[in-house]
């Protein structure tokens, strides 16, 4: 049985404003898609869950926080989803930070059309000052590395809500070999064989 936008209501409790405005954005997804490449085109039917629900669930780990920064936010996954639940949420922000400037003007278009509360960053995740309540990030890279690039905002006081795959242990393993990591492992919504490390401080190991 396929996955829909019914099906995602109902498990989030989206509103219609917003379900309006996923079915816009997966719109804009296609079409730039098609002459981009944000994400597989065989994950496209599956978009409800394999990307609107994974980018989701994370909101009902940090239903307080108000500020956001997705790191690679490349095709707005985790970052756009979030921007279009917390859209009437008072002073909520969503800061989408990417390196590549294309992928940055696919957000922007996003951003702009349907009004999100959010900023899109074309930069380096990791020379940007940002003070935010969570820095998530999702396909980016394996966790080690991405803690290079979020070690900033986690040493400001963000929480960290990674989402990871079928690795994400061996990954988390691997990371403690040069930090001291408090963390979690908790399972996703959308894949049992996949992993949402929550990070609540990581320190170098001098």
């Amino acid at each position: 049985m396929s996955y829909g936008p019914e099906a995602f209501q109902a498990d989030t409790g989206a509103s219609d404003q917003a379900m309006a405005d996923l079915g816009r954005f997966r719109e804009l997804l296609i079409e730039a898609n098609a002459v981009m490449n944000l994400v597989g085109p065989s994950t496209l039917a599956d978009f409800w869950i394999r990307h609107a629900l994974d980018s989701a669930q994370l909101l009902k780990l940090a239903p307080t926080a108000r500020t956001w920064a997705d790191l690679g936010a490349g095709a707005g996954f985790p970052g756009v989803v979030l921007a279009i639940l917390l859209k009437d949420r008072a002073g909520a922000h969503v800061h989408l930070i990417d390196s590549l400037g294309k992928r940055c003007r696919f957000l922007e278009q996003a951003v702009t059309e349907l009004a999100l509360p959010a900023t899109v960053v074309n930069g380096r995740a990791e020379d940007q000052r940002l003070k935010v309540e969570v820095v998530t990030a999702r396909a980016v890279a394996p966790l080690d590395r991405l803690l290079d690039y979020a070690q900033g905002y986690l040493d400001r006081g963000a929480r960290g809500l990674f989402l990871k795959g079928r690795k994400a242990e061996a990954e988390l393993a691997e990371a403690r070999r040069r930090r001291r990591i408090s963390a979690q492992l908790i399972p996703s919504a959308t894949d049992p064989e996949s992993r949402i490390v929550s990070i609540e401080s990581a320190r170098l190991v001098r």
